[in-house]
């Protein structure tokens, strides 16, 4: 684990972006999330960017308490507004050298600065991947933020007594295959997923 800063707004960016191509029918779509459909998805990022923004800012209380699994999450009508302001925002907090010290918290639970800012990057980079294929968009994200995300990752799973990803078993994934794809399989989604045409 690293705590020197990362710059947030690429890998921001690139989801405000694929959020911007998601279609109103696409919204009830399925997703790599087995029980998130596209707009689930949607309003979890939502969520989270909002929470670690509170938690980057060290602004703890309701958005950084409430744990992921609390309710499924879902989008409002003015999603399409917030979502970007948000992840802007979120960006934004992560550029203060001082989000990366000292500890905060996110989900209901006390990290370190640079530990929350690896989960955050990790949301970030591995829904990227759910939203750009369930919607069929392509997808490349930041290379900074995932060489950070796969060290996070396999620091993780070689941690864990069961070899389990953060969001779910590790998918075996050959040590040649894509570095995105092996992050992918560390999170414990199979990199091969496709959505139904």
């Amino acid at each position: 684990m690293t705590d020197t800063p990362l710059d947030f707004g690429p890998q921001t960016r690139i989801v405000a972006r694929l959020a911007e191509g998601v279609t109103d029918a696409q919204l009830s779509d399925g997703t790599p999330c087995p029980e998130y459909a596209v707009r689930h998805v949607l309003g979890h990022l939502l969520g989270l960017a909002v929470a670690f923004r509170d938690a980057g800012r060290k602004d703890l209380g309701a958005t950084t308490d409430t744990g992921p699994q609390d309710a499924l999450p879902d989008v409002g009508p003015a999603w399409r507004a917030e979502l970007p302001t948000a992840l802007d925002e979120l960006a934004e907090a992560w550029r203060d050298p001082a989000a990366w010290t000292g500890m905060t918290r996110a989900g209901g639970v006390d990290m370190p600065g640079e530990v929350t800012a690896a989960v955050a990057l990790d949301e970030l980079v591995v829904h990227g991947w759910d939203l750009a294929r369930a919607t069929g968009q392509p997808y490349t994200p930041d290379p900074a933020a995932l060489e950070r995300v796969h060290a996070f990752l396999r620091a993780a799973a070689e941690e864990g007594d069961r070899g389990d990803g953060i969001f779910g078993p590790v998918v075996p994934v050959p040590a040649d295959a894509p570095l995105l794809d092996r992050t992918i399989g560390l999170s414990g989604r199979d990199p091969g997923w496709a959505r139904r045409a």
